[in-house]
């Protein structure tokens, strides 16, 4: 872990989504003051996705963690080192399993491609959060997830 920081992840999240915004708050109260877990709000005003080599395109499209030794997490990766820092890994754990890890990874990206949506506030964003096109290895695993292949 950095010297200077006590945390060990920093999660990126969309303060302006309010299920974003909740589970950061239960973050925050199962952290207890520890410092375990440092929150960054990506939708204010001073937030600047450069500063970890992102992108505002790339904060929106899903969950960004960064880990003390400057590496970035994506996705349901963030949410199991987020709950194992404040010490609620079991919680999701089974996550992490390699038959069920498919299943949850392809569920949080189906949220994050539709969370704008699904909390009201598809005129919010802009293109900055315009759909990508998928990569051959996303439309690959969509296929094998989905039974396809």
């Amino acid at each position: 872990m950095n010297a200077m920081n006590t945390w060990e992840i920093k999660v990126l999240f969309d303060g302006a989504c309010p299920l974003c915004r909740r589970e950061a708050d239960v973050w925050r109260m199962l952290d207890k003051r520890r410092g375990r877990i440092a929150l960054e709000d990506i939708s204010a005003p001073d937030f600047d996705p450069g500063r970890y080599g992102l992108t505002r395109r790339d904060v929106a499209e899903q969950i960004h963690g960064v880990l003390p030794s400057g590496a970035i997490v994506t996705g349901m990766d963030v949410f199991r080192y987020a709950y194992r820092a404040v010490g609620f890994g079991w919680l999701t754990a089974p996550t992490g399993w390699p038959i069920l890890r498919p299943v949850f990874d392809r569920a949080y990206h189906w949220f994050a491609r539709n969370r704008l949506r699904l909390t009201r506030r598809v005129d919010e964003c802009g293109d900055a959060c315009a759909p990508r096109e998928k990569t051959e290895v996303e439309r690959k695993a969509d296929l094998w997830v989905g039974g396809g292949i």
